[in-house]
């Protein structure tokens, strides 16, 4: 069969120890194939792609060093299986475009360069996405690409949630609330708008769990108040994140431990959470090291109790809740931790079924719950297609 030309959307999506990677055809819009490439640098690296059916068409374990090697390793693979003469356009996730930066834009020389100046609001991200964009750059000319940013869900957030209680000069600066795990919450977002237009009316929130979490507020449509702020390290407690802190916390760790602010951030980013209360910093190896482990019982009773303090507050500043979804790599796979965030929400309204809940049903609330609670996959690989074929052919709305 014949590969028609020019009919497809990479998807370039960059974590800190992974690197996913989808096409889709378009018109209309479905997947081909999805690729991962997992544990970089770790010495467990491994590369996998599946077909539309979830079907191995590759899978082989290959030692990447770091982000590079694995970029090199997927540009090899689309060479070899002949993908340069089918790209239309090569769509990538980026955490953060500053603050002028949101919707999604082509990217040229001048965005790079406009980026190069925002590495310091993500320094554990933003340089290995750029040098992700520069190697596909060189590997298909002429091939657009463009920039979703991951900040732009929460674009139109109050001023009383987006800014600081700090000095005006210092939000000049770009210190301000930018929020995270966007293109997750609008795809979420959308899907509960396919499958029931009348929920732009309902107060939600949506917890994107994963080793990075974060929770968004969502009313009317629009985020009004999310957990991260200006960077990903803040809100919920993560796998290897502090999530929020005592600002004296920090002063302390300058002036009396007399950290350096590389040797903070390395600490906060990839030091702390779960990892730094129990070692762990995986929630599956938690759970199977809880029945033996004082340690791992203390860093799930931790996540949790974030979890639930941070639903409570949430729902204080919509002035109530509809609907809570559960997603991300925890939240979609973990009824035990669904069950432990909701204990003790009867009085707001959140009561779970547990058959629901250990069946992996979609709604896990019971039928008297007033608020409803929902598991939904995410896939902000489709909302990266999605919005790159909008902004080609003005088919979507962000």
């Amino acid at each position: 069969m014949t590969k028609q030309r020019n009919n497809g959307i990479l998807v370039i999506n960059c974590g800190s120890s992974s690197l996913k990677f989808s096409l889709y055809n378009v018109a209309p819009l479905l997947p081909e194939w999805s690729g991962n490439v997992s544990h970089i640098g770790s010495g467990k690296g491994k590369l996998e792609i599946k077909n539309r059916q979830h079907q191995l068409i590759e899978s082989r374990s290959v030692n990447f060093k770091d982000l590079d090697a694995a970029v090199k390793e997927v540009i090899r693979w689309l060479k070899d299986n002949d993908h340069q003469d089918r790209l239309l356009a090569i769509g990538h996730r980026l955490v953060q475009g500053g603050p002028e930066h949101r919707q999604p834009e082509i990217i040229t020389p001048q965005l790079l360069k406009t980026l190069d100046g925002f590495v310091y609001l993500a320094p554990n991200h933003l340089p290995d996405e750029l040098k992700t964009i520069k190697a596909f750059q060189a590997a298909f000319p002429g091939t657009p690409q463009v920039a979703c940013f991951d900040t732009a869900f929460h674009k139109d957030m109050p001023a009383c949630a987006k800014y600081y209680p700090l000095p005006k000069k210092y939000k000049d600066m770009g210190l301000l609330k930018y929020g995270f795990h966007g293109l997750s919450y609008q795809y979420i977002l959308q899907e509960l708008i396919a499958e029931d237009p009348t929920v732009i009316k309902k107060k939600i929130i949506i917890a994107h769990l994963g080793n990075g979490a974060s929770m968004a507020a969502i009313k009317s449509g629009i985020s009004v108040d999310t957990t991260m702020g200006i960077s990903p390290v803040g809100g919920l407690v993560m796998g290897t994140r502090s999530g929020d802190l005592d600002p004296g916390v920090l002063l302390f760790l300058l002036k009396q431990a007399q950290l350096t602010p590389n040797q903070l951030d390395e600490l906060l980013s990839k030091n702390s959470g779960l990892k730094a209360i129990a070692g762990i910093s995986d929630m599956q190896e938690l759970l199977q090291a809880e029945p033996n482990d004082p340690k791992a019982v203390a860093a799930l009773t931790v996540f949790c109790y974030a979890a639930k303090k941070f639903i409570g507050a949430l729902a204080a500043a919509m002035g109530g809740l509809d609907l809570l979804v559960f997603t991300g790599g925890i939240g979609e796979n973990s009824a035990v931790i669904h069950e432990r965030i909701c204990k003790d929400l009867e009085f707001m309204g959140i009561i779970l079924s547990k058959t629901k809940n250990e069946k992996h049903a979609p709604r896990i609330s019971k039928k008297r719950s007033r608020v409803m609670v929902r598991v939904i996959p995410t896939n902000e690989e489709l909302m990266i297609a999605r919005l790159t074929d909008g902004l080609l052919n003005d088919k979507y709305k962000s």
